[in-house]
């Protein structure tokens, strides 16, 4: 059976944090128990770890192309990697795989964080040493036996399973869709993909441990209903995405979306939504310079962040969406509750970068990542920083509360593309009263020669039918006399179209004759 994962992005360290990964050149079971039982503890909340042998390591990263293992070799230390799991307590079993890197076989142990923590393992597998036990931990890139305040922190966490990975008892098996598994594992370039066409349906789900419990009793974990649950707001109340377009600055007119479905999808399909509909961009030619001056109203790289970073870190505990508010200035990002020690409202407010050891969805994290969604590594809010300032734009705010019961990102607009404000490209025309037009301007006039309605002029520009982009893009021409109404005694006539005024057309020859 192959692993949930794309093999050569696991090598590179794109999708789990270095910290998650240890390599051996070689075969050497007594090393390996430790780092399994370590992984099993979790200690971090990371979500477990992978051990990859017949890769050398140097500075805790890989050495490629792989020195790789005797494929004579491969089915004997599979056998003596389960028998040394066996001696991990209590009961614990990693899932194995044998892959071909570069012509080289190796193989690969991914070992999930457990549920009865904590775990202990024998010091040796000697007559001697077997009878002393450790309790092991991951530090750093390190498998280290558990000491002083790392044996009671760990001890501590012995009761504590993170809500994302429990198991749902009020779900069935069949509430997990194997329709968006699969796509998934596409998505991901897994080879459980082909696999997974063929496989039992129980197995494939214990293979990405997204479901637990004895053969009789199989049931989804959070995460398991969180993704591959066609309607995931069926056992987690209100979990989807809201996005408002708020007007005007009174925010009394507004228009709603909402988001639903998979976790990925609600995001991906907000993400899309806000990409094709909100974000802007602006070309200025300088004077002297042959390049350009290009920026937006908003990064979408910020976006993305910001509301991947909401995804992660909500508790799906609460009965809270995550709301997106469009303001005519400004993207607020809100979700609940707060960020995890040690971020507070201080540490926000000081912009300094702080990296959680304490994950509040490991397993949701390491969906996202997967897809490339999130990084997962405290690097969230520095891109969002860095891009805001490289666009021009101001500073953005994270902000949350002494008790830190929501979590709170502010993007601003980026100032000369503020909503309301005229849109000015660089390629401006002017009609006979010196007034400007942009392209996108020109391409509603010319459209216009003959009239068209509201759907079909927004469609043209690849803009969707509400009333966010009426007031953007076709009722400030109605203001400045460029379009005039067909029928100007009924505005909302189910019949009304817009027509281009003898004004209009002259900014549009003008626009010819520039």
């Amino acid at each position: 059976m192959a692993l949930a994962i794309n093999i050569d992005e696991l090598l590179n360290g794109k999708v789990i944090e270095w910290e998650r990964l240890e390599f051996k050149k070689g075969w050497n079971p007594e090393d390996v128990m430790h780092s399994l039982c370590a992984f099993a503890n979790d200690v971090n909340n990371w979500g477990g770890g992978y051990i990859i042998v017949g890769v050398a390591e140097k500075n805790g990263r890989p050495v490629l192309p792989p020195t790789g293992l005797d494929p004579n070799t491969i089915d004997d230390i599979q056998k003596k990697l389960l028998e040394i799991s066996h001696k991990i307590q209590p009961n614990y079993m990693p899932i194995v795989q044998p892959y071909v890197k570069d012509g080289k076989h190796i193989l690969v142990a991914y070992a999930p964080a457990g549920d009865v923590r904590p775990y202990s393992a024998p010091e040796g597998l000697g007559k001697k040493s077997s009878k002393n036990r450790n309790y092991y931990i991951r530090k750093s890139s390190n498998t280290v036996a558990a000491r002083g305040e790392s044996l009671r922190q760990l001890q501590a966490l012995a009761a504590r399973i993170p809500f994302d990975d429990r198991i749902n008892h009020e779900a069935e098996l069949n509430d997990l869709n194997l329709g968006v598994i699969r796509e998934f594992l596409q998505d991901i370039g897994s080879e459980l993909y082909e696999e997974s066409a063929s496989m039992p349906f129980e197995d494939l789900c214990r293979q990405m441990a997204i479901a637990k419990g004895p053969d009789e009793a199989l049931k989804p974990i959070n995460a398991g209903l969180m993704f591959f649950c066609k309607e995931p707001h069926r056992f987690f109340k209100r979990a989807w995405i809201e996005v408002v377009l708020r007007t005007d600055e009174a925010g009394t007119e507004f228009t709603e979306k909402y988001f639903k479905g998979p976790l990925h999808k609600q995001l991906q399909d907000a993400l899309g939504f806000i990409k094709s509909n909100i974000i802007e961009e602006k070309t200025q030619k300088i004077e002297g310079q042959a390049e350009a001056r290009r920026f937006v109203n908003y990064p979408f790289e910020a976006v993305e962040e910001a509301l991947a970073n909401a995804v992660y870190h909500k508790s799906y505990e609460l009965g809270s969406p995550i709301e997106v508010q469009i303001w005519p200035n400004r993207m607020e990002i809100l979700s609940y509750p707060g960020p995890v020690p040690p971020v507070d409202a201080k540490i926000l407010e000081e912009h300094r970068r702080i990296v959680a050891r304490d994950y509040r969805n490991r397993r949701v994290g390491d969906f996202l990542k997967e897809l490339h969604l999130t990084e997962g590594r405290g690097t969230g809010i520095p891109i969002i920083y860095d891009v805001m300032e490289k666009n021009g734009s101001p500073e953005p705010d994270f902000k949350t509360d002494e008790a830190c019961t929501y979590f709170l990102t502010v993007l601003y607009s980026h100032p000369e593309l503020i909503l309301g404000q005229s849109d000015q490209d660089s390629d401006q025309a002017t009609d006979q009263d010196g007034d400007q037009a942009t392209d996108q301007e020109l391409k509603v006039l010319e459209l216009c020669r003959q009239p068209h309605s509201r759907k079909e002029i927004l469609e043209e520009l690849g803009l969707s039918n509400h009333q966010y982009n009426y007031q953007r893009h076709i009722e400030p021409l109605l203001e400045r006399n460029w379009l005039e109404l067909t029928v100007p005694d009924k505005p909302k006539s189910p019949n009304q179209k817009y027509k281009t005024t003898k004004k209009g057309l002259n900014a549009l020859q003008s626009s010819k004759n520039s």
